[in-house]
C-alpha cells in the first residue's frame, strides 16, 4: 500500500511516516485485504481544532475525536479488487494531536504506541470493519488489532490480557 502522509502539529522525535508503514505491515498480516499492492491512503497527523472540524462537518459530532476514517471503497469492492491495476484509494485517516497525548498520558503508554493501536484500528475502518453495530464485529476488530500489534511489541490496548 502506498500512502500519502501529512504532518502537522505532532511532535517531532517520532517517525510518524515509518510508524505508518510499520503499522500497516501488521495489521495487513490479520486483515489480507489491506496488503493489496493497488491500495493508496493518506494519513493526516494534525492538531484537535483540524479534527474537531472534520468530525462536526462530516460526522455531525462538535468535537475532536483521536482517529477520523473516510473509506472510499466498500468492503465488497475491496474484497473484488484484483491484484494487478491502477491505484485505487482506499480512504483517508487523520490523527488528532492533542486527543491523542491526552489519551497517551492517561493510559501511562507512549504516544507513539497508542498512535500506533489508532492507525491499525483506522485501517480497519477503511476496510470494511466496524465496532459500532455488533459485540460480535466489535470482538473480531478487537483481535484483528491486538494480532498485530503484538507483532509489533505493543501490549493489548484493551487491558484484557486476550
Amino acid at each position: 500500500m502506498d500512502f500519502d502522509i501529512d504532518i502537522d502539529s505532532w511532535p517531532g522525535g517520532t517517525d510518524w511516516d515509518a510508524l505508518v508503514e510499520r503499522a500497516h505491515g501488521a495489521v495487513a498480516a490479520g486483515e489480507p485485504a489491506l496488503g493489496n499492492p493497488r491500495l493508496t491512503a493518506s494519513v493526516l497527523f494534525t492538531c484537535d481544532a483540524e479534527v474537531h472540524a472534520l468530525n462536526k462537518e462530516w460526522r455531525g459530532k462538535d468535537k475532536p475525536t483521536n482517529v477520523l476514517s473516510f473509506p472510499m471503497l466498500d468492503r465488497a469492492d475491496l474484497l473484488g479488487l484484483a491484484p494487478d491495476g491502477p491505484p485505487e484509494m482506499l480512504g483517508d485517516l487523520a490523527l488528532a494531536a492533542e486527543t491523542c497525548a491526552r489519551e497517551a498520558a492517561d493510559k501511562g503508554i507512549a504516544l507513539a504506541d497508542h498512535a500506533t493501536h489508532l492507525v491499525i484500528h483506522g485501517l480497519l475502518h477503511l476496510a470494511g470493519h466496524d465496532h459500532v453495530d455488533s459485540d460480535t464485529q466489535a470482538e473480531a476488530m478487537e483481535a484483528i488489532e491486538i494480532a498485530a500489534l503484538a507483532k509489533l511489541g505493543i501490549a493489548d490496548p484493551y487491558g484484557d490480557g486476550n
